[in-house]
């Protein structure tokens, strides 16, 4: 039986899915199965998958469209592994990824694990400019898995996992958006370790294009505010500064038109400091150019949907039932 089983959710991503199982076919440490978990998708993936069935425990399995989190718990029911290891279908894995570990967590266990992500060389500039602004400190604190951060680190389901046993005791994931993060608070609040294990990273393509990645974001930004509302105390100083970016922002617009010009300055010395960090980390002046108008988004989008959600959910009252509007997602 494998130690490993690595379970990926897939919706009409037929090319991602050729490279995620090319690098898990190049991998130095083969101890893992793959469990691949069609949502309904109209582009089924089969063929890819039957392209590796002699290098690659793998099995296979098409269902109805219900949602990436419960492809992801039907492949948990059919896993054989002891622990379960999650990738978006969108991630290409590092040659010794397993390697990492299997050797991370023999040296030090732990039930649940998350990893960080980085930009492959291949990745187009769009790619490589939104992955500077989901990952920079100037951004979005380092609250995903950066070397400097502003809160406690969760894992996220694009590399994250968890044992059999954590699954035993608390299940799998619930149809919601920012489904990670809830199912590493009810990880933390059962009372297992969750730790980051810096050295097993992805390459995270993300998304191939700004207007996705702008709706993208600005469900993230709804999503947090769904989070508050499960659990009251896990809204933080940082998940509040979006919404400050665009109040902040939209203000010193109208005051640089209507007062003085120079009221806008903060907001551009803030800009220019992204623009640099960005050319420094990516080493690009086109990317970092890029990564101004990505970083703009991930504020400002994330900051409109947790504004938006605030006032819907929050001041106007509707998301009082929002246990039993997840439930009623999972068919209960």
């Amino acid at each position: 039986m494998p130690y490993f089983s690595v379970i990926v959710p897939v919706y009409n991503r037929i090319d991602e899915v050729r490279d995620l199982l090319a690098s898990l076919a190049a991998q130095s440490e083969g101890d893992f199965e793959v469990v691949i978990v069609e949502d309904g998708s109209t582009l089924p993936c089969k063929e890819a998958v039957d392209a590796y069935a002699g290098c690659l425990a793998i099995q296979y399995y098409h269902k109805s469209n219900e949602g990436r989190s419960i492809a992801r718990n039907y492949g948990m029911e059919h896993a054989r592994g002891d622990y379960f290891v999650f990738f978006d279908s969108d991630c290409v894995i590092p040659p010794d990824y397993f390697a990492t570990l299997k050797a991370a967590l023999d040296a030090d266990y732990t039930d649940c694990f998350g990893g960080p992500d980085a930009a492959h060389d291949s990745f187009t500039d769009v790619q490589k400019a939104i992955n500077y602004s989901m990952t920079s400190f100037l951004t979005t604190g380092g609250i995903r898995g950066g070397k400097v951060k502003l809160e406690k680190f969760v894992p996220r389901s694009f590399n994250m996992g968890y044992s059999r046993r954590v699954w035993e005791k608390i299940g799998g994931f619930r149809e919601m958006f920012s489904e990670d993060i809830d199912m590493s608070t009810r990880v933390r609040k059962a009372g297992f370790s969750i730790r980051l294990i810096r050295e097993a990273f992805v390459y995270h393509k993300r998304r191939t294009s700004i207007a996705k990645f702008c709706r993208q974001i600005y469900v993230f930004g709804m999503s947090r505010i769904t989070l508050k509302l499960l659990y009251p105390d896990s809204l933080k100083l940082v998940h509040c500064l979006p919404a400050a970016f665009v109040l902040g922002s939209a203000t010193m617009i109208a005051l640089a038109l209507l007062w003085k010009w120079w009221a806008i300055l903060p907001l551009a010395a803030y800009l220019v400091a992204v623009w640099l960090t960005a050319i420094a980390s990516t080493r690009s002046l086109k990317i970092g150019t890029l990564s101004v108008l990505t970083s703009v988004i991930q504020l400002g989008g994330y900051g409109a949907g947790f504004i938006k959600a605030f006032v819907w959910k929050i001041l106007l009252g509707h998301g009082r039932n929002i246990e039993e509007e997840i439930e009623i997602r999972r068919g209960k």
